[in-house]
């Protein structure tokens, strides 16, 4: 089989396939714990078999052996990336953290914090609904009048209503709001 593989022949890559896919994607995915993941193995192994056959040496062992052999590697090479790239992203981020941030910088930001919740709660409730939904949500106007059962328009005039009167209610708390 292997040497028709070595020879291009399609059919004989689409029968190993069959006799031992299976059994490459469930070593992968026990090891990986991904479905798309092992998927990829198994896409990696079968194609570096078609594309490298005489890799393949029948007098160390089967061809089944041979590609678990190969699974297992690319598995583990999967997880030693991955957790690589996790432990870089954590330090930088860690890194970036504490490079990045003070004391005094925290307790201005709670500060503040402060004061907006407090301006917010001085709004009409409606406009601090509709504002609390379109900025912390992340919902759309539209979004926010469906989940309020109101025109769009409506929710756009509360919205801006309520953001002026924010702005009023914190420049008179002496929060300095840069150029808006």
């Amino acid at each position: 089989m292997v040497v028709a593989i070595g020879r291009y022949n399609q059919s004989a890559l689409g029968e190993a396939y069959r006799r031992h896919a299976g059994a490459v994607f469930g070593l992968a995915k026990r090891l990986l714990g991904d479905h798309a993941q092992a998927e990829e193995i198994v896409q990696e192994v079968f194609l570096r078999l078609w594309n490298e056959p005489d890799r393949f040496d029948p007098d160390r062992g089967s061809l089944r052996s041979f590609l678990l052999s190969h699974s297992h590697g690319r598995a583990v090479d999967s997880l030693r990336s991955n957790t690589a790239r996790r432990r870089r992203e954590d330090r930088e981020a860690h890194l970036t953290a504490d490079a990045g941030y003070d004391v005094d910088r925290e307790v201005w930001d709670l500060t503040l914090a402060s004061q907006v919740r407090d301006a917010l709660a001085d709004l009409q409730e409606g406009e601090r609904v509709a504002i609390e939904l379109a900025y912390f949500g992340g919902l759309t106007y539209r979004e926010v009048a469906q989940q309020l059962g109101e025109a769009e328009g409506t929710v756009k005039s509360r919205i801006r209503v309520g953001l002026k009167r924010l702005r009023t209610n914190l420049q008179a708390s002496g929060v300095t709001l840069g150029d808006q």
